[in-house]
């Protein structure tokens, strides 16, 4: 029987998943991480087949962090909005894992269904609800909406985790609220001109 093996999956994804937190997807490698587990790289190819597949798992965890940001509730708070907060407070407090979610190149490039879908899953889904049920949308023009806010909210998310630009909580929420305001009247009216 096969000794033990010294590190779980998990263990070692936990760990994976601190070093890009804090210096970068482009820092892991075998050797950074093994460095940080104090051995050598052995354990890490006996849980995972290759780097790629660590990786894979990293940015998995990653998701569940954010996942975790996307889910906090704020009393007094349109849910959509608390969903838009909370990507870029994840931007602002994780800026490296928010660069490796969100703004990693790709291998090929997705239409923005696509991207929404893989990217974003149940948390777009439930934000296409809460805007359907809180706004008596069609889906369609939830999507809609959805689309232009979350591109928003995703550039604000980008000048913050790159360092480019700092915004207060109070900009950040009113300039949500007006970007989400106006998409939300230029739908309405276009459906009252029809």
């Amino acid at each position: 029987m096969p000794p033990r093996a010294k590190y779980t999956r998990e263990e070692i994804t936990e760990i994976a998943l601190g070093i890009v937190a804090e210096s970068g997807a482009e820092s892991l490698n075998a050797r950074s991480l093994a460095e940080a587990m104090g051995t050598s790289t052995r354990p890490i190819f006996t849980a995972f087949r290759n780097m790629e597949e660590l990786e894979s798992t990293v940015r998995e965890s990653a998701m569940k962090v954010f996942g975790q940001y996307a889910e906090k509730e704020t009393p007094d708070m349109p849910a959509f909005k608390q969903v838009g907060i909370q990507m870029i407070t994840f931007a602002k407090e994780k800026p490296k894992l928010f660069r490796l979610l969100f703004m990693k190149e790709q291998a090929h490039t997705f239409n923005f269904e696509e991207m929404f879908s893989s990217m974003l899953g149940v948390t777009a889904d439930k934000c296409i609800e809460y805007i359907m049920n809180d706004y008596s949308l069609s889906k369609e023009d939830a999507m809609t909406l959805f689309r232009h806010v979350w591109i928003f909210t995703y550039g604000i998310g980008v000048l913050l985790s790159s360092n480019i630009c700092l915004f207060s909580e109070n900009e950040i929420s009113d300039m949500l609220s007006v970007q989400f305001r106006s998409m939300l009247i230029m739908i309405k009216s276009s459906h009252a001109a029809k």
